[in-house]
């Protein structure tokens, strides 16, 4: 091609997974490779994924419609760059909700507004749309391949790149630099699914369907017969997922009500469903949205500048810079919450001016290390009960109920409780913006979180078992309609919630599975199928994928372990071992190949909270900014040799954080 070199050998890069994480490789790619001097050699991108190129596994475009996104449409977008008076393209397209608003004046398709919610399907389709747009918008001098295979096995070759071996065809492709973004894992059944497989094995009509995408679990009727009894494993989002893929999905219908609230029509085509969790609690909802798309919560605790001040105290009193999650982290995270929830208060009894005072006195009393206790009676809060995350997430605790009439009372009460806060909104109302920050902060979080930043000790307890739960639970909810829909399946006796601490056994007697919570008389049940209704956690030695199997069998790549000799700790993450940006691998030597990276869920653990699906309208966000390191880096030159590493180059020795906002 004019003004290239006459090497006929393009620089091939391979994208190995074409959902958003892989997207948003491709879209930053096409952006500097339009913006930036022409590359020394051609280029030939593979743009590879097992279901759907562009879409990818979860967002593939051939699922019902009525598995749903959880973020409303006007705060979603795949492009790096906002529409400007020329033609969609890298760099400058529609967010989700402008695409759809389009797609109604030129399709007739079905109009959201921004702070409506799409089905996952949609999403799919916008996410198709977004490939579309990169592959017509490549420069002359590159070249975009779909493959849709599935990578088995990646060789290295003694020059440099990688042979790419796929599933359907026997001729390998060959790329010089391969991205790993493969999303959500299948992985091999723990000591409780075998157990349960094992148990269902051999029993016609028993089943145990290990955890996954609703859209990819057995929930037809030859699996699930009308008025089969069907326990639940966990009440999260994907809870709602299967929920209504057993209802809706069997002709059921929701009608609603003059006061807002729904009935259930059953098709009488529909399972009895008993769903438990460890709360008892289905996943709250969130909060009607009032904020515009670039707008987040300004932390003033739990800042960058706090976390620093913290390790360096550390360093001075132990010799080690990572920090303790419960005394370095979530007391300055809890008073962000504390602020703007009692600001919300003042704001809403007294008005917007009454309310910035408020936020002044109550932020100076904090920042100087003060008890805000008397600013809040001289404010007139006093007796509004305090925030807490442990009582909002475990509203039951230790408490026993005589039957399930008496829990299913409470129960119902306090989804609709928290139904009228959701309906406040996320701005005007106090317990929904408050918890509304958990989302905005995460970046912060993850400065003092990723890349070894806790002691491993803290990093296990603290963080994974403690906070996340309930950090979970609180800040990824539904939207409010589908709590709604949850209230009335339970009202017409097609849902039942166990209780907390729901147990989940098998029964020789009765051949079934049985389901129970241990606080709640009378509340055992038999169900022929159980549905785990949990998403996997990413874990590389439990990961079912062939090329994840063959990586580590290879010594390609590595699990990121947090070592702590100061302390004497050392804590297995399951992660996949990256450097920091632009995300190399390192491998089983302790070698960074400056090859091969890794992006998004595979390196959970090593990175905190990467199943993020897409970036903001209007900011430069952590989602973006990842694939933009990516991208420049793909393209900054040939494949070089893996170069050793002392492990700081990936925070196991330094224990230093990585920084940025999120989407």
């Amino acid at each position: 091609m004019t003004g290239l070199p006459t090497d006929p050998q393009p620089l091939a890069i391979a994208v190995i997974g074409t959902g958003p994480r892989g997207l948003s490789v491709l879209e930053r790619l096409a952006v500097r490779l339009r913006e930036e001097p022409a590359p020394r050699r051609r280029l030939r991108v593979y743009a590879i994924d097992a279901v759907e190129v562009g879409a990818g596994r979860v967002w593939r475009t051939d699922q019902q419609d009525w598995f749903t996104m959880n973020t409303v449409v006007g705060q979603v977008t795949m492009y790096s760059g906002e529409p400007d008076d020329g033609p969609a393209r890298p760099g400058a397209g529609p967010s989700l909700g402008q695409w759809i608003a389009e797609r109604s004046r030129t399709h007739g398709e079905e109009l959201l507004g921004p702070n409506d919610y799409a089905s996952r399907l949609r999403y799919g389709q916008y996410l198709r749309s977004v490939y579309r747009t990169i592959a017509e918008h490549l420069p002359e001098e590159a070249e975009l391949v779909p493959v849709r295979d599935r990578v088995v096995r990646l060789r290295p070759r003694p020059g440099g790149g990688y042979d790419l071996l796929c599933e359907s065809d026997p001729v390998p492709l060959f790329a010089d630099k391969v991205v790993l973004t493969t999303g959500h894992p299948r992985n091999r059944p723990d000591g409780f699914e075998r157990e349960m497989l094992d148990f269902a094995a051999g029993r016609p009509g028993v089943h145990y369907l290990c955890g996954d995408s609703a859209a990819d679990l057995a929930l037809d009727a030859d699996t699930i017969p009308p008025g089969t009894a069907v326990g639940i494993l966990g009440m999260g989002l994907s809870f709602y997922d299967v929920m209504v893929a057993l209802t809706l999905g069997r002709g059921g219908a929701f009608t609603t009500l003059s006061d807002g609230s729904m009935r259930y029509e059953p098709s009488g085509r529909e399972p009895r469903i008993v769903a438990g969790s460890r709360s008892g609690l289905p996943i709250p909802a969130r909060g009607r949205n009032q904020k515009e798309p670039h707008f987040s919560h300004r932390a003033l605790f739990l800042t960058p500048h706090a976390v620093e001040q913290a390790r360096k105290r550390r360093m001075a009193d132990t010799g080690s810079a990572r920090l303790d999650f419960d005394e370095d982290v979530l007391p300055l995270l809890l008073q962000e919450l504390d602020h703007v929830y009692w600001t919300a208060h003042v704001t809403a009894r007294d008005g917007k001016e009454a309310g910035e005072r408020f936020a002044e006195r109550h932020s100076a009393v904090l920042l100087s290390g003060g008890d805000p206790a008397g600013l809040l009676r001289e404010a007139g809060l006093e007796d509004i009960p305090p925030l807490d995350l442990q009582r909002l997430a475990r509203p039951f605790g230790d408490r026993h109920f005589p039957d399930p009439q008496t829990f299913r009372a409470e129960l119902l009460e306090i989804m609709r409780r928290d139904l009228a806060e959701a309906d406040l909104g996320n701005s005007e109302g106090p317990l929904k913006a408050a918890l509304d920050v958990l989302r905005d902060i995460r970046n912060v979080v993850r400065e003092a979180v990723d890349y070894g930043g806790l002691r491993p000790s803290s990093h296990r307890d603290a963080f994974l078992r403690r906070y996340l739960p309930v950090n979970s639970l609180l800040s990824a909810g539904p939207p409010r309609y589908r709590v709604r829909q949850l209230l009335a399946l339970i009202e017409a006796g097609i849902v039942e919630v166990a209780g907390p601490a729901t147990s989940y056994t098998t029964d020789e007697g009765t051949g079934g599975f049985r389901v129970a919570s241990p606080q709640v008389a009378g509340s055992a049940r038999t169900v022929r199928v159980l549905i785990d209704a949990r998403i996997p956690t990413p874990n590389l030695h439990r990961d079912t994928s062939p090329l994840i199997r063959g990586l580590l069998d290879d010594g390609l790549i590595s699990e990121y372990v947090v070592e702590d000799p100061v302390h004497g700790e050392r804590f297995e993450t399951g992660g996949l071992a990256v450097t920091r940006a632009p995300f190399h691998v390192v491998d089983a030597a302790g070698r960074v190949r400056t090859d091969l990276y890794a992006l998004g869920i595979p390196t959970e653990h090593t990175r905190w909270f990467t199943q993020v699906g897409s970036s903001r309208p209007g900011m430069r966000t952590l989602f973006y900014r990842d694939a933009d390191a990516i991208a420049a880096d793909l393209l900054s030159g040939g494949p070089e040799e893996p170069r050793p590493t002392g492990r700081a180059l990936v925070g196991a020795a330094s224990g230093a954080p990585a920084g940025g906002e999120g989407a």
